[in-house]
């Protein structure tokens, strides 16, 4: 009987989609790792073949017909095992599963039984779900067999314990929020423990629209203790031996283990894979930006350069009569500290002929939103000009707690294409600015320690209609990301009335968010998948 077994998990990022460019990288990958690796088995992350989520694309005939084929492809590999998840259609019904596939033929097929139904996910849409426990042999090495949310429940780990697994081997697409690995690595440690085996976890990286894959693949001996954990947000292929010990069963050999992020490091991590993943995948050539002076776009432009280099982001500042001196100053300084291709296109002539076209319309009515939403409105004119002409991708550069309330221009300062700190609140954008100056000054200093202001009238500041950013980020997050009453977070010490306007604002608002461009998602709920207010409402607070 052989003692050891190399297994290698490939964390990789695929394309949604492409079903036969996802087949090449796995039989390319697993060659590679026989070769390089001496790997014995390679594990690749959950819907290899189709990409994650594939959404309606699972419903298309010819889609069904490229997975088939992709599989296929995949039986070409002979000298190394692989497992490898894949859309398995059977009659009618649609499976997640898994191949286990040894020799040029699959040795097992696990279809996944717990399907997720929450948050970002809507698998019981599109899939059914297994039901028995999947256990293969691997060179003498007993196999469970297992797909994500299947090890979020004991009922299929304790099969394949039962069926006789030494080993519990977990594919998987689990999306990246803040804080997310700690929870995968409790809940395998429940597994391991109950059922007294190791784990073997890989995990998907790179970016699908608003949906961030940060890998952090892992192993874990049956004692609960991490021994090997791939970095995040980096493809690569990590190998580990898997050892016979007599009675002490399968242990898993100690590995590199890589040290958990912080909170700042994993977030701009997962921005920086979004913007780099969309824009990519996309095809764009690059990105334009509006660039004002001010945090959100400071760091959207840090963001973009760090994600594509400075050479493929444009940044614009459109200065209109109340843009003061400091941010074109602050602005200027920080497109040439990156590097970045900068221009300076003042709106105040396209701001006076739309203020002189619409003279007779607003007389008798005092200055309001309506002459603040035109100057972002001009500046959407210009921006989308340019896009449209370079072929470059227009990012928007709102935050969290903007797009919560409202406090942005429909067709003005929320268009563009892609929105990287649309799931970051104010506050979070703060520490993410210091957090990147940390590494080497980008942003001026004076942009993190001023007062925001949109500038769009005499000493505007965010703080005339809006509470301090401090007090509404708690109370948005109580209410977005907890689904706290009034009277539940008014107990945590918040003023009634405050929270209630803010509450009032959130709804009132989401038919702008309905038209917002997709952005990253790192919080545990955001504007977006998992997001799903009504536009026209009645409930009352």
């Amino acid at each position: 009987m052989k003692r050891s077994l190399r297994i290698a998990l490939a964390q990789l990022d695929l394309l949604v989609g492409d079903v036969h460019g996802n087949a090449a990288r796995v039989v390319n990958t697993a060659r590679q790792a026989r070769a390089d690796l001496g790997a014995d088995l390679v594990l690749f992350p959950e819907l290899s073949l189709s990409g994650y989520p594939p959404e309606d694309l699972l419903f298309h005939r010819g889609f069904r017909r490229q997975i088939e084929s992709g599989l296929a492809k995949v039986r070409e590999v002979q000298d190394i095992s692989v497992m490898v998840g894949f859309p398995e259609y059977a009659g009618t019904a649609i499976y997640n599963s898994a191949a286990l596939i040894s020799g040029g033929m699959a040795a097992a097929i696990h279809r996944k039984a717990e399907l997720p139904n929450y948050k970002v996910f809507d698998e019981k849409r599109y899939f059914q779900p297994g039901a028995q426990p999947s256990v293969a042999d691997v060179q003498g090495f007993r196999c469970g067999l297992l797909v994500c949310e299947d090890i979020w429940e004991p009922e299929a780990a304790q099969l394949a314990r039962a069926d006789g697994a030494e080993l519990l081997l977990v594919i998987n697409a689990s999306p990246y929020e803040i804080h997310k690995q700690r929870e995968r690595e409790a809940v395998a440690r429940a597994r391991v423990l109950d059922v007294g085996l190791p784990l073997a976890y890989v995990n998907l990286v790179g970016g699908q629209d608003e949906l961030i894959f940060d890998g952090n693949s892992f192993v874990m001996s049956a004692d609960g203790a991490v021994v090997m954990r791939a970095p995040a947000f980096r493809e690569g292929t990590y190998a580990v031996d898997f050892v016979r010990e007599g009675r002490g069963g399968v242990v898993p050999q100690p590995g590199n283990v890589e040290p958990e992020l912080s909170d700042e490091a994993s977030v701009y991590g997962a921005l920086v894979v979004g913007v780099r993943d969309y824009v990519n995948k996309h095809g764009f050539p690059g990105v334009v930006m509006g660039l004002s002076g001010g945090i959100d776009s400071a760091l959207t432009l840090a963001i973009a350069v760090d994600a594509l280099g400075a050479d493929r982001v444009h940044a614009v500042m459109m200065p209109s009569r109340y843009t003061s001196s400091m941010s074109l100053d602050d602005a200027k300084e920080q497109a040439q500290l990156l590097g970045v291709k900068y221009s300076l296109l003042s709106i105040e002539s396209m701001f006076e002929a739309t203020l002189a076209t619409l003279k007779n319309e607003f007389a008798g009515r005092p200055p309001d939103a309506a002459e603040e939403n035109i100057q972002s409105r001009c500046r959407m004119l210009l921006l989308m000009g340019i896009s449209n002409k370079t072929g470059k991708m227009l990012l928007t550069t709102g935050n969290k707690s903007e797009m919560a309330v409202g406090y942005a221009t429909l067709y003005g300062d929320m268009a563009g294409g892609f929105a990287p700190i649309k799931d970051c609140s104010k506050m979070l954008v703060y520490r993410l600015a210091a957090y990147r100056n940390g590494g080497g000054r980008v942003i001026p200093q004076r942009v993190i320690d001023r007062p925001p202001s949109a500038e769009l009238r005499p000493d505007q500041k965010d703080s005339d209609s809006l509470p301090p950013y401090e007090v509404l980020d708690a109370i948005l997050e109580a209410f977005i990301e907890e689904d706290l009453s009034v009277d539940e977070i008014e107990a945590r010490g918040f003023d009634r009335a405050t929270v209630g306007r803010v509450l009032d604002m959130v709804k009132r608002n989401e038919y702008k968010r309905r038209q917002a461009p997709p952005g990253v998602r790192v919080s545990r709920r955001a504007f977006g998948r998992d997001w799903r207010y009504p536009i026209t409402n009645g409930y009352r607070r």
